[in-house]
């Protein structure tokens, strides 16, 4: 009896689309992911179960650490006319150099007469421990360099909303950062400040723990 003789089926499969397919979510995940933004003052916030997005315009954000104040501004717009502000104030002018260079810090804490030393840093320098001393805030507390920070930021957004013909003015958004460890007075100090501008209603920002912790 004659032997039949079958067709052997090549067992190669052909990755192509697969690889296709990888390589696009591989780009989407690149193009859509948001790198952590370097801080000049790390801390270790408490942690807590609520979980509240913080806005993503018209936030100053306030960080305390080791009993020094850093702030940042969400805005371009907000941190170039805070800065002419805080200019006029103390007397110091800045470059529009220097101007821009600021618009584009996303967080800082130096006092003003030492924001041009810090601007022209690299930025791989201005983040290194000890090049920045903290936001002064000390004092009375409508007239130190945060409580006119918050000042001038939260008229730069409220003029901006004005001049946009916006009916329902809103005020900035505050968010406070806090290392856990942080000294209750200190706290106690940023909130009096905030306090004394009306400022009542601000996010704390925390890490998420779970509920069983």
């Amino acid at each position: 009896m004659a032997n039949i003789k079958t067709s052997k089926k090549s067992t190669r499969i052909d990755m192509t689309a697969m690889c296709d397919v990888a390589f696009l979510l591989l780009s989407f995940f690149i193009m859509t992911a948001t790198s952590k933004v370097p801080e000049p003052k790390p801390v270790d916030t408490p942690a807590s179960t609520i979980k509240a997005k913080l806005p993503e315009r018209n936030l100053f954000t306030i960080t305390v650490g080791d009993s020094a104040v850093y702030i940042g501004m969400s805005d371009r717009e907000t941190r170039i006319a805070a800065l002419e502000a805080m200019s006029l104030k103390y007397d110091i002018a800045f470059t529009p150099q220097e101007i821009n260079e600021f618009s584009l810090l996303d967080s800082f804490g130096v006092p003003l007469e030492q924001l041009k030393s810090l601007l022209a840093l690299k930025n791989a320098e201005r983040n290194k421990p000890g090049t920045q001393s903290g936001i002064p805030y000390k004092g009375d507390i409508s007239e130190n360099e945060l409580s006119y920070w918050i000042y001038y930021s939260n008229a730069a957004v409220v003029m901006e909303q004005q001049a946009k013909g916006v009916e329902k003015i809103k005020e900035i958004e505050v968010a406070i950062k806090g290392s856990s460890k942080e000294k209750y007075p200190v706290v106690k100090n940023v909130f009096d400040i905030l306090q004394k501008q009306n400022m009542n209603d601000f996010y704390l920002v925390t890490s998420l723990r779970d509920e069983d912790f």
